[in-house]
Parts: C-alpha cells; sequence; structure tokens
C-alpha cells in the first residue's frame, strides 16, 4: 500500500447545492438588500431626514457588503443568518419610509411589513446565536427556541398588525436586550465547546458586541449627563457597525489568533466603562444634583474626560510611581518583599545552590537593612554555614536529638529563643537584635536562616517576619529539590555503572562460549575424531587379514577394542566438561562429591536440605565450585576444602572455604576466575564474595536467588 497517498488530505468534489447557497447568500440576497435600501433613501418624505434613518441605513448597507462577505465563506459559517438580518432590516427602514408617505390602504399595509420585518429581524438575531459559530442548530432546545422566536415574531407582528398599532421604537429597545440574553446561555455552552477557527469567530464576533453594546452605553451615559449627543437614537444604533466588523474580522485567519487577547482586553475595558457609568450617575442623581445649564454640562464633561484620561494613563505610570514610593519609603534598599520576589524567580536548577543562598543573604541584608545574613545547611546534627554576607567563614553548629524537634516545627524566632535552644548563635554577638528561621521540609530540619541588625536599628516588624518564613519554606523546598536531584543523580550513576558492568558482562559471556566451542571442535579434531579414523583404518586392516591369518587378525580386534574403549573415555571426559552427566541425573550433592573425589585436595561436600534446580541454577554452582576447587589446588596444594551448599531466605546459597596459606581479595577480584564466577552467577540474578587475608585462608560465598 502506497503510504504517501494514503496519508494526503481527502478533497471533496463541490457540491451544486453548496455552490447555489453561496451564489444565493453570498450575491443575490446581498444584492437585493442593497436595492432596497436604496429604494427607501430615494422615497420622497415631506419631513426632513431624521438623523437616525441615515444611519440605520447606513448600517444596512454595511451589513449587506458583511453578508455579501461572509455569504461566500466556507461552509462553517451562519450564512442565511446573517444574510437575512440585513435583509429584514432593509425591509423594515423603506417600508416605514413609504408607510411615512403613503396614506390609508397603503400607510397601514406599509407599517404592517415594517413590523413584521422588525421581529422577523430580532427572531433572525436570535437564530443566529443560537446557530453560532457553523450555522448549525445542534440539539432539539436550541431548534425549539429557534423556532418559538420565529414563531413569537409572527404572532406578534400579526397581533400589532390586526390591531393596528405600530410597534414603538422603545419596545424594540427592550425586546431586543431580552432575546439576546435568553440565548446567551446557549452560546456561552457552544463557545466552551468550540475549538480552532470556529473559537476565533465566535471571539471575534464577542468582541465586535462588547465594542458595540460598551459604546451604547457610554453614548447613554454621555446623554443622560450633559446631553450630548443630541440623536442619542442615532448614536446608540451606529454602535451597532462593530457587529458586522466583528464577524468579517473573524473570517480574516491573520486576525483569528489574536481574537482571544482581544477579548480579555476589551471586556477588562468595559468592565471599567461600566464602573465608572455607575459611579458617576450615583453621584450625580444620587448625592449631587444633575446640571441644569450647559455650564454645568461642560464642567462635567470635562471631569468625565479627565477621569478617562486619568484612568488610561495609571497604568503605564503606576511600575514607576510605586518604586518612587518604595525609594522614599524604604530609602535606598528595597522593600522587605523584594527578596522573597527575587528568590522565587531565581530558584531554577541552572542556578548552582551555593550561588543561589549567596544572592539571597544579600538580597537579604540590602532589602531589610541588616548587618549580617547567613544561611545553614545539612541534614544531620551539624549544620554548616554555606554562606554570609559580609564573608564570616565556615562554621558548624550542632543541633541534637532533643534540640533538632524544637527548632524544626519553630517559626521565625529572636535573640531569647536562640539563647535557649541556639546558643551557639549568639556567640560574638550578645547585644544584636537576631532572627532565626528554620528553613525544613517534610518535618526534617534542612537548614537555617539567620539575619542580625544592630541593637539601635529599627526593630524587626511583622512584614519582616512574614518574608522571612516564607523564605524559610522555599529554602526548605529547595534543600528538599537538591536532596532529590542528588539522589536521583546517585541512582542514576548506579544504573548506568550496573548498565555498563552488565554490557561487559554479556560481552564476556559471548566470548567465552565463543572459546569454548572453539576448545571442544578443537578437542574432537585432535583426540576422539583422530582415534576413530585410526578405528576405521584398522577395522578395514582386521577384514584383509582375517582369513589369512586369523590370530593376527584376533589380536588387531582386541587392540581395537582397547581404542573404543579410550574413545569412550575421551568423550566421557569431554561431555564431563560442558555439562556432567551425573549433574544431569543426580543434582548438585552428588555432582560435587564426584568432582571432590577426583580434585588432589583433601574435599569435603556439604549439601543441607537442598533439593533440584533448573539446569542454570545447577550448572553455575557446579562450576563456580569446580572453579573455586581449581584455585585452591593451584594456590594451596596442601590445605583442606569445604564445600558447603543450602537454602536460606529464598535463595540457594554456596560456600568454598579453604585453610591455606590465603591471597588478596583485591588482586584477585581482577583475574579470570573471579571475573568467570561473577559472569556466571550475574546472568542468573546471582552474586559472589570473596574473602581472604594473607594466612587465614580464602572464603568465597555465592547467593542465588529462587523467587
Amino acid at each position: 500500500m502506497n503510504t504517501a497517498l494514503d496519508n494526503r488530505p481527502i478533497v471533496m468534489p463541490p457540491r451544486h447545492g453548496s455552490t447555489a447557497r453561496r451564489v444565493v447568500a453570498g450575491m443575490l440576497l446581498p444584492v437585493i438588500t442593497a436595492a432596497i435600501a436604496v429604494v427607501g433613501l430615494r422615497v420622497p418624505v415631506s419631513a426632513p431626514f431624521p438623523a437616525a434613518a441615515a444611519v440605520a441605513f447606513g448600517l444596512v448597507l454595511v451589513g449587506a457588503l458583511s453578508a455579501a462577505v461572509l455569504g461566500r465563506a466556507p461552509e462553517r459559517v451562519p450564512q442565511w443568518q446573517v444574510t437575512l438580518g440585513p435583509l429584514a432590516a432593509a425591509v423594515a427602514l423603506t417600508a416605514s419610509r413609504i408607510g411615512d408617505e403613503a396614506t390609508g390602504g397603503q400607510h397601514r399595509a406599509a407599517r404592517a411589513v415594517a413590523t413584521l420585518a422588525v421581529l422577523f429581524l430580532v427572531a433572525v438575531w436570535v437564530h443566529l446565536l443560537l446557530a453560532l459559530p457553523d450555522g448549525q442548530l445542534a440539539g432539539r432546545s436550541r431548534q425549539a427556541g429557534t423556532v418559538l422566536a420565529y414563531a413569537g415574531a409572527a404572532a406578534t407582528g400579526i397581533a400589532l398588525t390586526i390591531a393596528g398599532r405600530p410597534l414603538a421604537a422603545g419596545a424594540v429597545a427592550l425586546i431586543w436586550p431580552l432575546a439576546t440574553a435568553c440565548a446567551l446561555p446557549a452560546v456561552r455552552l457552544r463557545y466552551l465547546a468550540a475549538a480552532g477557527r470556529d473559537r476565533e469567530r465566535m471571539q471575534w464576533m464577542s468582541v465586535g458586541a462588547v465594542l458595540a453594546a460598551d459604546c451604547a452605553l457610554v453614548v447613554v451615559v454621555l446623554h443622560v449627563l450633559v446631553d450630548w449627543p443630541g440623536p442619542v437614537a442615532a448614536a446608540t444604533a451606529g454602535c451597532a457597525i462593530f457587529l458586522p466588523l466583528g464577524m468579517i474580522a473573524g473570517e480574516v485567519r491573520g486576525l483569528g489568533p489574536a481574537g482571544g487577547r482581544v477579548l480579555v482586553q476589551v471586556l477588562s475595558v468595559a468592565g471599567f466603562t461600566i464602573v465608572v457609568a455607575a459611579i458617576y450617575l450615583v453621584i450625580v442623581f444620587g448625592i449631587g444634583t444633575p446640571p441644569h445649564d450647559s455650564g454645568d454640562r461642560a464642567v462635567l464633561g470635562l471631569s468625565m474626560v479627565a477621569a478617562a484620561v486619568a484612568a488610561i494613563g495609571y497604568l503605564p505610570a503606576r511600575d514607576r510611581l510605586v518604586a518612587s514610593a518604595t525609594r522614599f519609603v524604604y530609602g535606598a534598599k528595597e522593600a522587605p518583599d523584594e527578596a522573597l520576589r527575587t528568590f522565587g524567580s531565581r530558584l531554577t536548577r541552572a542556578i548552582p545552590m551555593d550561588e543561589l543562598l549567596l544572592q539571597l543573604a544579600e538580597s537579604l541584608r540590602k532589602t531589610m537593612g541588616l548587618t549580617r545574613a547567613e544561611v545553614y545547611t545539612g541534614a544531620g546534627d551539624v549544620l554548616e554555614r554555606a554562606v554570609s554576607v559580609p564573608d564570616a567563614g565556615p562554621r558548624s553548629i550542632v543541633v541534637t536529638a532533643r534540640e533538632r524537634p524544637i527548632v524544626t516545627r519553630a517559626g521565625v524566632s529572636g535573640s531569647a529563643w536562640a539563647s535557649v535552644w541556639l546558643p551557639q548563635l549568639l556567640e560574638g554577638r550578645p547585644h544584636e537584635q537576631l532572627r532565626v528561621a528554620p528553613a525544613s521540609h517534610g518535618g526534617e530540619l534542612l537548614g537555617l536562616i539567620v539575619v542580625e541588625r544592630p541593637a539601635a536599628a529599627d526593630s524587626f516588624s511583622e512584614d519582616d517576619d512574614r518574608v522571612l518564613t516564607e523564605l524559610a519554606r522555599q529554602v526548605g523546598l529547595a534543600f528538599h529539590n537538591a536532596q532529590l536531584d542528588t539522589a536521583l543523580q546517585t541512582t542514576l550513576d548506579e544504573l548506568r555503572g550496573q548498565a555498563e558492568a552488565l554490557r561487559e558482562s554479556r560481552a564476556r559471556i559471548v566470548a567465552s562460549g565463543d572459546a569454548e566451542r572453539r576448545r571442544v571442535e578443537r578437542n574432537l579434531h585432535d583426540g576422539a575424531q583422530q582415534n576413530l579414523v585410526a578405528l576405521a583404518i584398522n577395522l578395514r586392516l582386521a577384514r584383509d587379514i582375517v582369513a589369512d591369518d586369523p590370530a593376527a587378525a584376533a589380536e588387531m580386534l582386541d587392540e581395537l577394542g582397547v581404542e573404543v574403549k579410550r574413545t569412550i573415555q575421551e568423550l566421557r571426559e569431554l561431555a564431563h566438561g560442558i555439562y556432567p552427566p551425573l549433574l544431569a541425573d543426580r543434582g548438585l550433592g552428588e555432582a560435587l562429591r564426584a568432582a571432590a573425589s577426583r580434585s588432589p585436595l583433601a574435599v569435603e561436600v556439604v549439601s543441607e536440605g537442598i533439593s533440584r534446580y533448573t539446569p542454570e541454577i545447577e550448572a553455575a554452582v557446579y562450576f563456580c565450585c569446580l572453579e573455586a576447587l581449581q584455585n585452591a589446588a593451584k594456590h594451596a596444594p596442601d590445605s583442606r576444602v569445604e564445600v558447603r551448599i543450602w537454602e536460606d531466605s529464598g535463595g540457594l546459597l554456596f560456600s568454598v572455604n579453604d585453610d591455606g596459606p590465603g591471597f588478596d581479595a583485591e588482586r584477585a577480584r581482577k583475574g579470570h576466575g573471579f571475573v568467570n564466577m561473577a559472569d556466571r552467577l550475574g546472568a542468573i540474578s546471582g552474586t559472589v564474595r570473596w574473602q581472604s587475608e594473607p594466612g587465614h585462608g580464602a572464603q568465597i560465598h555465592g547467593s542465588i536467588p529462587l523467587a
């Protein structure tokens, strides 16, 4: 199978239905919307053309443009809702203007169309919110909500038409926010479930909606407080321009990833705007008096502008103001919690612990106005002074088992406490102010932070003690992490050493196996094979002379019988070196006793409570004992040897002890015999240990787990 072809994306052929929808939603309906809006603009009316109508028609044209852009977007876009919204608005505005000009039945018909179109626009808005971000109504609840919105709009429009009553602008201003509020929970759920481009589209549409609402709020508050702008309805309606702009921005792939960050900033600005608007409304109408003339309104407007500028400019200036205030209050040194902040930011494995503690001591001395700052470390009974600023050299203090629990549980303590539990800290500074903060973790004392001020200096404050307490906690955690790192590094080094030893052991085993195979081949070729070839030749000679000289043939056959026995013995000895038959038949005890009988030494074999084991275990123990006997025969020819095998604690143990002159165990561990024994036992998770001193014999102990 061609995986390159299998991994290619599957491109579906374009569907005619999809193309038709794009043509209708992206071209036909926007053109119709613009045409209806132009007709409405050209309808002559006797009344002057209001600003609200101009803004509304402008919004309709912008909506038609956005519908043309979004209607030609990919499938996962609410095409129909976006396209039908401006169309309904254009119909409503044009019908309303025609109704203002017409009389009689035409007037009532145009008003009815305008009412139905406005209510239909609200229903389309609800449909758009429920279908975000892909235009699909997933779930029966969303479908039911959409049907209810259209049905409610139709019923309300028909009822108003029958009653002959127009739809008031105030009613629209009330219905629209209520319908939006009802749809917002469903929009929130869709947003949480959306991802990728869908979430980006919803973020940018939310940016447009929040900006529109925020600007409308600002317009209304300004109109209420300072009576500006005059045509508040037109200005408020104009804020809706952010809705289509937000939806268009969501379709620009370059802007998509920035939607989340922009939405966060817009929401924060909107929240700040609501707070400021509420404060002004409460102060002006609740505590003070509203402005009565243009002078009062101008003063109030300027104060609002000043408040907005101050709020915007405070954030960039805040850091500099805080730094200046800190220098004014604390002088040249920094705030007490600066050491806590800087230590937490430097607490990484990239900085060595000694350097980190030195930076901590320097920072403490600078921020707290200290004469000395010290850090002690240690996990045992002795704590060593790791760093001191200024440098005072090394020093040790002893914390006994009786004092350790008290010091570990103590918080930040002073000189009186130190005189009882750590009097060594007061040596050389009997009158200075002292603070001792134990650094512990998990109930274990890992170090101390000791700071010192002159007796005439300011006393340590609660902020100083709080900073020292938190620093001691962080230092204890750092010490604990350092211990874990050290233990982990030690374990890694041990594992690397074991892996290297295992690799070398395996290489030696392979080399030993190859050498053993070559030895067997050589012995067969030089020994048994030559004897068998000679036997074959002698058998042919015997056959040739049996008729002529029977006596000579009989004598030759007797010699051949002796040669056959000798060859059998050679093969048996060769096989005995590979795997003794007696070991396979009778087990370790009998095989070792037989081997001991062939040894030139006086050997005693003791096997206590052993049974049969796997061939690997029995072979490893047998050949290790044989190796030990050979070493004893070589280095202690007149000694007595005891071979002992037993089971204990789930393992098979053996020992070979002799009373010879002994040897240097360290040098012996580098020898070929010890390496062979270690490799044999290591292959089955066993261990071997040699003990010997010159003049005190030798002891070889081995163990193999049986689990």
